[in-house]
């Protein structure tokens, strides 16, 4: 019901789909990242979006918020558990980004949405998590983003993280330096990585 108020909504507004259509069987294993985020109206059009592109995304949430009364709720929103606890007795708790990694050993298809500014404030630094998941997990980066000026979201780009991380992000900040946000004064690339 709520995935058909979004898409309501997207067509009404005049959005529509674009980027990588097909989609490509990649964005099928990975972890996309939702750039720019700056207002709550992202999550709207990314929701409308990736199901008509028949994109089946998930996002992560501690595994204790999957519980009833609101577990069922959240699920069918697309959350998917993180279980940080240790496989082994004696084995060390695993980070949030091995706990993530560790999903697409259980998950033959996933696709994990990750705002990696995190906040819906200017942010000069991203956080790289969803780099250190990819890189982990062997999967790639999917770039999906939503551009304002032209009212279209989708799929831009599929990346392979390397071993050199910084010419990967150059990469990625050359793809999002011409996406318009909703609020451009909300909305940095991150400076370690947009060169000149």
């Amino acid at each position: 019901m709520f995935v058909a108020f979004c898409r309501l909504i997207f067509r009404l507004r005049g959005w529509k789909t674009a980027g990588l259509i097909p989609v490509p069987d990649a964005a099928k294993r990975c972890v996309m990242i939702a750039v720019p985020h700056t207002t709550n109206w992202d999550a709207i059009y990314t929701i409308a979006c990736f199901d008509m592109m028949g994109i089946k995304w998930r996002f992560t949430i501690k595994k204790e918020w999957l519980k009833p009364p609101f577990g069922g709720i959240l699920k069918s929103l697309g959350a998917i558990g993180i279980d940080r606890s240790p496989r082994k007795e004696g084995e060390q708790r695993p980070s949030t980004v091995e706990a993530m990694a560790r999903l697409f050993e259980e998950h033959e298809q996933l696709c994990i949405v990750v705002t990696p500014e995190g906040t819906r404030s200017v942010v000069k630094e991203w956080k790289m998590g969803f780099y250190h998941v990819a890189k982990m997990a062997g999967v790639p980066i999917a770039l999906g983003y939503m551009d304002y000026a032209r009212k279209e979201a989708g799929l831009g780009k599929i990346i392979y993280p390397s071993d050199d991380i910084a010419a990967d992000m150059r990469q990625i900040m050359d793809f999002y330096k011409t996406i318009t946000p909703k609020f451009p004064e909300n909305f940095s690339l991150d400076v370690r990585y947009k060169g000149e």
